[in-house]
């Protein structure tokens, strides 16, 4: 899949460059890091991030290799699973013949599943699999509505996680050259001077697992740097879950890769970046007669200081046995 990857961001260099060395001078080098675009609203400049060597593959590793206390965990974390970290579309039909025809609860939530959604994505199952599937969910909308005022939108929102960030006292190159790819990649998905990544391309480069890690990396980021932005509001439902202070929290659950994820890091990701995310949880608790247990993440009034342009759930999700696929409406 890597090669697959290079020779998309190869091919893309005839329009707005997307690989370089982050120089603006193109020339596409094996080795060199994605093209970056200037962002002044960041208040930072590529050039003058610490100078992180290697190609998007070496990213993660020489980005761990840079801290002193691992906070963001085993940069060799690989799990060996021979599945891609984003599958194909599905019908749901498929997820019924994997539930055993006695678990009669489950298959009535997934009759009701098929009256609301065509299809569904399956994501790898690593630990990392709702921040893959909120990214690839968000970025391949983008890809098909081609929606100019949204990518503004969640720009602007990206540029107050980078400063919170700051605020925070996180170093500048721990974290910008995450911030400039992802904005990097976003840009390039809404492209005005050059074709666009096409579905295909962004399957492929999701589908690359260095790649794909570099992304989870970001949101996992975002997603910290809120928690502790707003650690009163969140403090109470992390004592709940593991009776741990927000810093541990954070750095042990959040920002690490392959730990899971559960309400809380759903809801600052949600708020962070101001995209409402719906997850249906496919379980077997029948207190409620058997109904669809939906979750819709939407505009928080404690959080204020982010924009949505709706407050209708933009990435949906299944959560079953707390792993989470791409699911999508039927009138998609």
């Amino acid at each position: 899949m890597a090669q697959e990857a290079e020779a998309i961001t190869n091919k893309r260099k005839a329009g707005n460059d997307f690989v370089g060395d982050g120089s603006g001078d193109g020339d596409g080098a094996e080795g060199d890091l994605p093209a970056m675009p200037e962002v002044p609203s960041l208040g930072v400049d590529p050039k003058s991030s610490a100078e992180v060597p290697g190609s998007y593959p070496d990213l993660v590793d020489v980005y761990i290799a840079s801290l002193s206390d691992g906070r963001y965990g085993d940069s060799k974390h690989r799990f060996g699973y021979k599945n891609p970290c984003v599958g194909d579309k599905e019908p749901l039909s498929f997820l019924a013949a994997e539930i055993r025809s006695g678990d009669h609860i489950l298959q009535e939530k997934i009759k009701l599943l098929n009256n609301k959604y065509a299809a569904l994505r399956r994501i790898r199952g690593d630990g990392n699999c709702f921040y893959r599937s909120f990214m690839f969910s968000y970025l391949e909308q983008i890809v098909a509505t081609q929606d100019k005022a949204e990518v503004d939108r969640i720009l602007a929102n990206v540029a107050m996680c980078r400063k919170t960030l700051q605020v925070l006292g996180d170093p500048d190159f721990m974290v910008d050259e995450f911030f400039f790819m992802f904005i990097s990649l976003l840009e390039n998905v809404l492209n005005e001077s050059c074709p666009p990544i096409s579905h295909e391309e962004l399957l492929q480069i999701s589908r690359d697992e260095s790649f794909s890690d570099n992304l989870v990396l970001f949101f996992r980021i975002v997603a910290s740097g809120e928690i502790r932005r707003r650690a009163a509001f969140f403090e109470p439902f992390i004592i709940g879950l593991e009776n741990t202070s927000v810093d541990q929290f954070c750095k042990e659950s959040v920002e690490m890769l392959g730990e899971e994820s559960n309400h809380v890091q759903i809801v600052a990701l949600s708020d962070a970046l101001g995209v409402p995310i719906s997850v249906e949880y496919l379980d077997q608790n029948s207190s409620d007669g058997g109904a669809l247990t939906p979750s819709d993440v939407v505009t928080n009034g404690s959080n204020p200081s982010r924009t949505y342009l709706s407050s209708t759930p933009r990435v949906k999700l299944l959560c079953h046995l707390g792993h989470y696929d791409v699911l999508y409406p039927k009138c998609q």
